[in-house]
């Protein structure tokens, strides 16, 4: 079955419908980033700024980073948006707010948020069986696996549902079930960028893992997957990343469109994020930041095949758990999508219960292979007074963040988002201490508009 056709179905008209409706009223909410907010001002708004233009300008100065940018906005005002060091050091080309960042996890939140806009389309529900849709979803786990290399299985105690695939509980390539991949295929089989080596190619895309790194589409590495049975139980545990591959695939079964496709129209176009993609042109390369690594107190040129990957002029293959590039202020306009409840530029996404759903509920199992205090709901990391990154974010924020070291959160009880992107293979965890310095920004100054 090739999903690559020219054929849409008629499914961004509930979206644009779902606009006129919703629990608060659009002209209540925040449809533009409101930059007034940034332009110089006196006492502790001022103070604050400069605080986090001193915190950023040190990690350049002090070469803990190539590039660094920071976006903060608080009931849509933005309250800081400014990037430092320099997008080529070695062509001394200075980072600006608009260099397109290699993306990675980040995908993952809004390739969720597009198969949700088919749940409120009624066309699936997040506690259908993926069988209902993929009758080759493995229904068996791993119990066993002899020197031979045969392996034994029972059939799973739960059958895997769309919660599963979102709050990474599927079981898809977790344990055993990745050590038959690795034998068959004789080679690593970790996700490339999260701790496997890179390959020796350009890649068309960012292929990730769940088949071959050579597949043209990524249906073609989802029945690769679907070979080899569950490593655990649909639910009883936590194994990140490959079930977001299998999201996008079942998002492309449903809407019966690619799922590029689908996702710029139901998400990126109508929040008008024009820069993000997980392909383009290839004078599109002078707009990505070069990516570096920090090595013994200096930076060190990184592999760009990830941003080569994206101006390939072979544009087939684009997954779910990886792969969208852009700018900083593109993703923001995500966050604030999020942040009011499902709607921002004039379009509503999804509806405000749709996101309580995504963002409230923990789908964890209480013992799971996570960090402790770890929580996850549908397609988001969830903050609680166990685990979250500082003391002044609230309960109910929700996070997630990229593997070069990008990251954001979105709190709902504080009003704000902040965004901090690098372009990184090995740096320190320099983003809690530019979360810090934007909620004193956002909490703190209280600048009057």
């Amino acid at each position: 079955m090739n999903l690559y056709f020219n054929r849409k179905l008629l499914l961004i008209l509930p979206l644009v419908l779902a606009g006129c409706s919703g629990d608060t009223p659009q002209s209540e909410m925040p449809q533009q980033f409101d930059y007034s907010a940034i332009e110089p001002r006196q006492g502790a708004h001022s103070e604050a700024v400069a605080d986090i233009d001193q915190l950023l300008q040190s990690f350049v100065d002090e070469k803990k980073a190539s590039s660094v940018v920071g976006f903060v906005a608080k009931d849509g005002k933005v309250l800081y948006s400014k990037a430092f060091g320099w997008k080529d050091i070695e062509k001394r080309v200075p980072a600006t707010v608009d260099d397109y960042y290699v993306l990675f996890s980040q995908t993952k939140a809004v390739v969720t948020v597009a198969f949700m806009t088919l749940v409120e389309q009624g066309l699936v529900s997040i506690d259908d069986p993926v069988a209902k849709y993929f009758p080759e979803i493995p229904n068996e786990v791993v119990t066993a696996i002899h020197e031979d290399g045969t392996y034994e299985t029972r059939p799973t105690a739960t059958p895997l549902t769309f919660v599963h695939l979102m709050s990474h509980t599927s079981g898809l390539g977790a344990g055993p079930a990745g050590e038959l991949q690795r034998a068959d295929r004789q080679t690593d089989f970790r996700p490339v960028g999260f701790g496997g080596a890179a390959p020796d190619f350009t890649p068309h895309g960012q292929h990730s893992g769940g088949g071959d790194y050579h597949a043209r589409y990524l249906e073609e590495e989802m029945l690769a997957l679907v070979k080899y049975p569950l490593g655990f139980d649909p639910g009883s545990d936590w194994n990140y990343h490959v079930s977001s591959n299998m999201l996008g695939y079942l998002v492309e079964r449903i809407s019966e469109m690619p799922l590029r496709e689908y996702v710029k129209e139901s998400v990126l176009d109508p929040l008008g994020m024009n820069d993000t993609d997980w392909y383009y042109e290839p004078e599109a390369l002078d707009r990505f930041v070069k990516a570096y690594n920090a090595v013994d107190g200096q930076l060190q040129p990184a592999t760009n095949i990830y941003s080569e990957g994206a101006v390939s002029r072979e544009q087939s293959y684009s997954e779910g758990a990886i792969g969208l590039n852009g700018p900083i202020g593109d993703y923001a306009k995500f966050c604030q999508m999020l942040l009011n409840k499902g709607e921002f530029n004039g379009k509503r996404i999804l509806k405000p219960e749709t996101v309580e759903l995504m963002t409230r509920v923990n789908r964890l199992p209480a013992q799971h292979s996570g960090a402790k205090g770890f929580q996850f709901g549908l397609g988001f990391e969830l903050y609680n007074d166990d685990k979250k990154p500082l003391p002044q974010v609230s309960n109910t924020a929700y996070a997630w963040g990229g593997m070069l070291g990008t990251g954001y959160i979105i709190d709902p009880e504080n009003h704000m988002i902040a965004l901090f992107y690098l372009n990184m293979f090995r740096h320190e965890p320099l983003y809690p201490r530019f979360l810090s310095k934007a909620y004193q920004l956002g909490n703190d100054s209280a600048p009057e508009y």
